[in-house]
């Protein structure tokens, strides 16, 4: 079972509803069965479009709900309550994505970090995974993780970029990495060595589409038809059979967000 776990499906970037509806076609039509589409990075009001996709595609389309660190100075008391009611639907399996991005820092760190407690504490009241970006912040991360006991209900370090030590340090702890097209990029060698010695039983497959577009699409919009163009890479990485990566990054997908 092939899945894209983690993509951004949001109308404002795919031309609307119809747009949206038709990429799933595409995915459907390329052997991609399940797809997580990502309420988060697009401000606040994301999460409710995503959950909005997700009822639109009840077979094969979940979803997710969190504030990204990009949009953490957007936060309120009152949207951060509006994010833990939307994550009580049946559509929605974890929180997020959410964390701390310290190389662009679109959000006062503080702000950010705040955010990122906020949303660890709700995820674990409400016993979901969580799914992390975290970018440049030289394992605060990692380290708020563990203070907040994050590892108990689940953690996702989505569109992985660190190195096979820092995915060790994940791992050990119980997390998953999931794995974007990068590893199809030409300086793609650090993603490459990380997909090679994961355990094959944490490994995730995602597009993060409409961003990373994987080869030989660069230059297009990505999406999640693309995703099987990152299975063959990580499958020819570790030496195995292309399904049989499919199946094993599928079996984990649907352990982690507990997607029967």
């Amino acid at each position: 079972m092939l899945i894209d776990s983690h993509c951004h499906l949001d109308p404002t970037v795919y031309g609307g509803d119809a747009g949206v509806d038709d990429a799933v076609a595409r995915a459907r039509a390329a052997g991609v069965e399940r797809m997580v589409t990502i309420g988060s990075g697009y401000g606040f009001e994301s999460a409710a479009r995503a959950l909005a996709v997700a009822r639109r595609h009840p077979m094969c389309v979940r979803a997710s709900v969190g504030l990204h660190p990009h949009d953490a100075k957007l936060a309120t008391d009152d949207s951060l309550a509006a994010l833990c009611a939307m994550a009580e639907a049946p559509e929605v399996l974890a929180l997020g994505e959410m964390g701390l991005d310290y190389h662009y820092d679109s959000s006062p760190r503080d702000e950010q970090r705040h955010v990122f407690r906020a949303q660890l504490r709700a995820a674990r009241a409400s016993k979901l995974p969580v799914i992390i970006h975290d970018r440049e912040s030289a394992g605060e991360t990692l380290a708020i993780l563990d203070d907040e006991a994050a590892w108990e209900t689940g953690v996702l370090y989505h569109c992985y970029t660190g190195d096979v030590a820092a995915m060790e340090e994940i791992v050990a702890r119980g997390g998953y990495i999931s794995i974007p097209g990068i590893v199809t990029f030409k300086n793609g060698e650090v993603m490459r060595a990380v997909a090679a010695r994961a355990p094959a039983d944490r490994i995730l497959l995602e597009t993060d589409s409409p961003f990373l577009t994987p080869i030989p699409f660069r230059g297009r919009r990505n999406e999640p038809a693309y995703v099987t163009y990152v299975a063959q890479k990580v499958a020819e990485v570790r030496g195995v059979d292309a399904a049989a990566l499919a199946d094993q990054a599928g079996e984990n997908t649907r352990r982690f967000f507990r997607w029967e």
